[in-house]
């Protein structure tokens, strides 16, 4: 199986009963590590989605070392052939991470089957005993960016290079634009959508496209470097994905949404070890840490600082919703009253675009 790694060898088996009776010393057998799969749908060096569950993933072994055994899976597409590979850890862990929204259904339909393995599916909606959902709440990030996004952008445009239209995908684009619409009411946002999490240059070539449009500023849902490698080299201004993509456009940068899905993941092992894992559906954000913002780019002036670091520390006190009414859509009908919180059962299904978008 392609990228297992870390896998310790403990001293069990015949021969190490049968060398202990030699000797007559009756020694305890030493504890089996706790077997841990990921399953990842774009490559670990995509240095975006997939990097940073790696990333959280052997912050987890170095944590427990001997304790736990962890192996991953990556470049699985999101069809037939997950749920073989789900499969197939599933016969040899005792956990199994399934990170993208695309592994839910087959990782339900594995979980029905192996009823004593633990299931952790990422931004999914579905739960079973067995099987547990946790996601973040991205469109926290994507509200502060649209803020810097709203005063740095002089032409009052934006590119945002997008995945798929699920509801994760839809719900960041339009925070980002409402929260940029807040500074500049006249904002547009102007979505290409690559339809694949991981293409670089099919990512290089939309944000190309948005950039001859008239985007002086673009934004992405999709897991390589390629769109902030080429706001460096057309002289834009990005925000990374996922993790902090500076080194790819030190000048364009202006900060990235950084996923840290690790404290999560040593949550969940330990209960597991500890025999206290029970099924959850939790969506944590900025607050619990597991949405971050990388350090801002040397385009960030005092003034845009202060505004973001305003909307963060709202979002973390509660005092600031980016999905606060009132909110249009596109063709201006209203969909959520002056004042009123979008409830997350209607943001987690959200297929509409709000006022601003061109997509």
């Amino acid at each position: 199986m392609a990228g297992l790694i870390e896998r310790r060898t403990l001293l069990t088996g015949a021969a190490a009963t049968g060398a202990a009776a030699a000797i007559g010393i009756g020694r305890a057998r030493a504890a089996a590590p706790m077997k841990i799969g990921f399953v990842y749908v774009g490559p670990v060096g995509d240095l975006g989605w997939s990097y940073q569950h790696d990333v959280a993933r052997k912050t987890l072994q170095e944590k427990y070392g001997d304790k736990i055994a962890t192996q991953f899976v990556e470049n699985v597409a999101e069809g037939p052939d997950a749920e073989r590979v789900i499969r197939e850890l599933a016969k040899v862990n005792a956990m199994v991470f399934a990170t993208s929204f695309g592994f839910m259904n087959p990782t339900e339909r594995v979980a029905k089957q192996f009823p004593k393995v633990k299931f952790e599916q990422a931004t999914g909606y579905k739960t079973r005993p067995n099987m547990a959902e946790y996601n973040a709440r991205f469109y926290e990030g994507r509200a502060v960016c649209g803020t810097m996004a709203g005063m740095l952008s002089k032409a009052g445009v934006a590119g945002y290079v997008a995945s798929f239209p699920i509801p994760e995908v839809v719900m960041g684009i339009n925070a980002f634009t409402l929260a940029a619409r807040k500074v500049n009411p006249n904002f547009k946002t102007k979505v290409i959508w690559a339809n694949t999490w991981f293409d670089p240059g099919r990512e290089s070539d939309a944000a190309k496209s948005l950039i001859d449009q008239g985007a002086d500023i673009l934004a992405q849902h999709t897991d390589s470097p390629a769109v902030m490698q080429t706001a460096e080299a057309r002289g834009v201004l990005a925000f990374g994905q996922s993790s902090d993509m500076r080194r790819f456009g030190p000048k364009a940068q202006v900060t990235s949404i950084v996923d840290n899905w690790a404290p999560y993941y040593i949550l969940r092992t330990q209960q597991a070890l500890d025999g206290t894992w029970k099924t959850d559906d939790v969506w944590w954000g900025i607050k619990e840490g597991m949405v971050e913002l990388a350090p801002y780019g040397p385009a960030v002036t005092d003034k845009v600082r202060a505004a973001a670091d305003e909307v963060k520390a709202g979002i973390v006190s509660g005092k600031i919703h980016p999905f606060t009414g009132p909110i249009k859509d596109q063709k201006g009908n209203l969909k959520l009253a002056a004042g009123a919180v979008m409830p997350d059962a209607d943001l987690l299904k959200i297929n509409w675009y709000v006022e601003g978008v061109q997509a």
